[in-house]
């Protein structure tokens, strides 16, 4: 049964001296105060007013950046809501996965949900995934960062609510960790995908050695129970430098890309990391899940024109996997492979409409468990393919995302102990 998304209300733009006011900007759903109001044409302003007045909720596009390739594996996408809304109205996020599908993000997405929407169960959450349905989005594809205070009383049903949204393919994740009111055990019960640091914690570091302490205390804990751990705000190099020395490999901010950026805008700048004077500390027995990416999925009956505007949208998505209805890998698209296969002789014009699955390679499998020693061994069986992405799978089999070989290889590299 379809169910109608709910529409944000109308959102008037503050005056000069609103934000002076203790209340902040006025708003009122279905009034437009009258120092918003459109001039009369003819008027003086009436021009310029055309391109002021808001024709829908502000929204913003911030690249989550892998440091190690430089390249965007995701967009956070952040719309807003209704003013004054109830604490688990989840307007916002509903108008987020409007505001990607209208901007073509093809890559995966990473959106904010309250957790008062998550605690009060799956009924108020149809309209999320009307949305993703109408703008043909899979849960694979989306990761759920839940913000907000946890009374203790609502701990059961946030874990309940969890557990109903991956079971429907959705990848989760805490945000504002560090500052919350969220017991750090629910962590540890609900093993999210990827634990998001307190912009106020990375907003004070290495200035504040105490805040410093606290936000590496998470990433120990996070690499601990098997999570990504994601650090916003990066405004400066030092920063970045001390996130890059904890073992950080997602970030945020305008030191990697502008305010204005969005998905059309392509490749960020990743300033070059000063080289160590000692080598990494080894680490035994590292599994592949501390290497995964996210990974652009496409239906099996997807056509190579779709695998084409895919690699187009990004440079750095290196594969294409292809996943039947449940998330589990069907095969893999190379990039590098692919794209000189279409274009050689009539290759566009003979495969571009037909099923993409006809020139693909079967999807290198590997359990999240793996060692990375493990999973190098499997990439060198084939030599045509050994620098392959590999793909992993979860305990039935799903898709959860991907591991580039050179990420083992520079690994591998750094923990070996140096010869005199």
């Amino acid at each position: 049964m379809s169910v109608p998304i709910p529409l944000s209300a109308p959102v008037a733009t503050s005056p000069p001296s609103a934000e002076h006011s203790p209340s902040g900007p006025f708003t009122v759903s279905g009034y437009i105060p009258a120092w918003s109001a459109v001039p009369a044409a003819g008027s003086p302003g009436y021009e310029d007013a055309q391109t002021r007045v808001p024709s829908g909720p502000a929204v913003s596009f911030t690249p989550v950046v892998d440091l190690d390739s430089g390249g965007v594996i995701a967009v956070q996408v952040t719309a807003e809501g209704r003013y004054g809304a109830d604490p688990a109205d989840i307007t916002a996020t509903v108008n987020a996965v409007q505001a990607a599908t209208d901007e073509e993000a093809r890559l995966p997405l990473v959106l904010s949900i309250p957790a008062a929407a998550v605690v009060a169960g799956s009924g108020g959450l149809a309209p999320l995934h009307e949305a993703m349905r109408a703008g043909g989005r899979r849960p694979r594809e989306v990761i759920l960062v839940i913000e907000g205070d946890l009374h203790v009383a609502d701990r059961g049903h946030l874990m309940a609510g969890v557990d109903g949204l991956r079971a429907a393919g959705y990848l989760m994740a805490f945000g504002s960790l560090g500052v919350t009111h969220l017991p750090l055990d629910i962590l540890a019960d609900t093993s999210p995908y990827v634990i998001v640091i307190s912009p106020q914690l990375v907003d004070r570091i290495p200035r504040d050695n105490r805040r410093g302490a606290l936000a590496e205390s998470m990433v120990t804990m996070a690499r601990g129970i098997g999570a990504h751990v994601l650090a916003p705000g990066i405004r400066d190099e030092s920063q970045l430098g001390a996130i890059r020395g904890w073992g950080i490999r997602l970030a945020q901010g305008p030191l990697l890309a502008p305010h204005d950026w969005k998905p059309s805008h392509g490749r960020v700048h990743v300033p070059v990391p000063i080289p160590e004077a000692t080598p990494m500390a080894a680490l035994l027995g590292p599994r592949v899940q501390e290497f995964l990416l996210p990974a652009m999925t496409l239906a099996q009956s997807a056509s190579a024109e779709d695998v084409v505007n895919a690699f187009g949208s990004e440079s750095s998505i290196t594969s294409v996997v292809l996943v039947d209805e449940y998330q589990r890998p069907q095969s893999m698209i190379d990039r590098s492979r692919f794209l000189l296969f279409m274009a050689g002789a009539y290759g566009h014009a003979l495969h571009a409409r037909k099923p993409a699955h006809r020139i693909a390679d079967s999807a290198r499998l590997v359990p999240k468990t793996t060692p990375a020693i493990a999973a190098m061994q499997l990439a060198g069986r084939e030599s045509e393919r050994v620098y392959d992405d590999l793909v992993v799978v979860d305990e039935v089999g799903r898709c959860l995302g991907i591991v580039h070989v050179s990420d083992l290889i520079r690994h591998v590299a750094n923990t070996q102990p140096a010869k005199v």
